[in-house]
């Protein structure tokens, strides 16, 4: 199965978008994505074999998502989340572990935000440790675990409980990378438009005059103009 997933992949291959792609995803030198490699295959073709080839074995997934091609990686994640849905308790702690286990390869903003909040975000959800999983992880050294721990909160922000979310974006309100303040200005824009606007106030209040301008930019995005300005002008 798996072969035949790799033969059908790689039979998509762009060879303009996987021009583009190392663009796109910052795969050039000193770029966050150095050296990853595209064949230029579209999202919604790989959701596509997702659908083909649902019910893969992990061992089998795991040699895509340690694949050297970024479109592997993808299919791979989209196939471990389509067994988390499917799979009973035992299954789904299997693929939490594995998942965590293996964060070096979830290693840019797409395979994060495809997958952090369908498998992460649920397993934890009414678990004691949850909130000490995710403060790790928005303390680590990796970008990406950093991005997880954030992203996995969206989970939460749906289900219109949105003090996870608050909890992680603190953490994460002074990082230097453009991927973690986009992902933090993100959730807090979801608070605002799914769970509480009068919180989200709140918090950019505290916080509007001191957080990095792409946080800020992102959270305000659904306010009217003229409280835009108000806030990029510190003026609030």
């Amino acid at each position: 199965m798996l072969n035949e997933l790799r033969v059908e992949l790689h039979g998509l291959s762009n060879p303009e978008k996987a021009e583009f792609f190392p663009r796109f995803f910052k795969a050039g030198p000193g770029e966050y994505a150095e050296g990853d490699m595209f064949l230029g295959v579209t999202v919604p073709a790989q959701r596509s074999l997702v659908k083909k080839y649902a019910g893969m074995q992990l061992n089998d997934i795991e040699h895509l998502i340690t694949s050297k091609w970024h479109e592997e990686r993808l299919t791979g994640l989209l196939l471990l989340v389509a067994a988390y849905k499917k799979g009973d308790p035992n299954t789904q702690k299997e693929i939490y572990d594995f998942y965590l286990s293996h964060t070096a390869n979830i290693n840019n903003w797409d395979l994060v935000d495809s997958s952090a909040l369908y498998i992460v975000g649920p397993y934890l959800e009414g678990r004691p440790e949850k909130m000490q999983v995710l403060i790790k992880l928005a303390r680590s050294k990796s970008l990406w675990e950093r991005r997880i721990a954030m992203i996995s909160t969206f989970h939460y922000i749906r289900k219109n409980e949105p003090g996870e979310a608050l909890q992680i974006a603190e953490i994460l309100l002074q990082d230097k990378h453009d991927l973690i303040q986009k992902a933090v200005g993100w959730m807090l824009r979801e608070i605002g438009k799914r769970c509480d606007i009068e919180l989200l106030i709140e918090f950019l209040n505290e916080h509007y005059k001191t957080m990095p301008r792409t946080s800020l930019r992102y959270a305000i995005e659904h306010f009217s103009p003229a409280t835009r300005q108000k806030y990029l002008k510190g003026d609030i």
